[in-house]
């Protein structure tokens, strides 16, 4: 990311909020160079998706689903294993009825 996390962050949120998702953040890191684990959940299909910055082999800087389940239960658990590696993690979720993710950096196809 070139911002800092925590205005990345905001501006996520942000971008969430005014689509009518339900955003939150779950659990602060590193306000300057946390990474950062973005929670997805659509509740209208019982599905939940987890995405994770990630760098692919020719440098470029994508987002990820590191986690293919998409039960909430195996994606907790890896988010608090996660956690346990890397204490300046933040943890974002976001409720929306259409499963958006509202990330604008490339994503990845599961």
């Amino acid at each position: 990311m070139l911002l800092s996390t925590d205005i990345w962050v905001g501006a996520l949120i942000r971008r969430a909020e005014q689509a009518g998702a339900f955003p939150v953040v779950v659990r602060k890191g590193d306000a300057r160079a946390g990474a950062v684990l973005l929670k997805v959940l659509n509740r209208a299909e019982g599905t939940t998706r987890l995405y994770s910055e990630a760098t692919r082999m020719d440098g470029a800087q994508i987002w990820m689903q590191p986690a293919r389940s998409e039960q909430e239960a195996d994606l907790d658990a890896y988010i608090e294993r996660a956690i346990r590696i890397d204490p300046d993690i933040w943890v974002v979720e976001i409720d929306d009825r259409d499963g958006r993710h509202f990330l604008t950096e490339p994503v990845e196809a599961a």
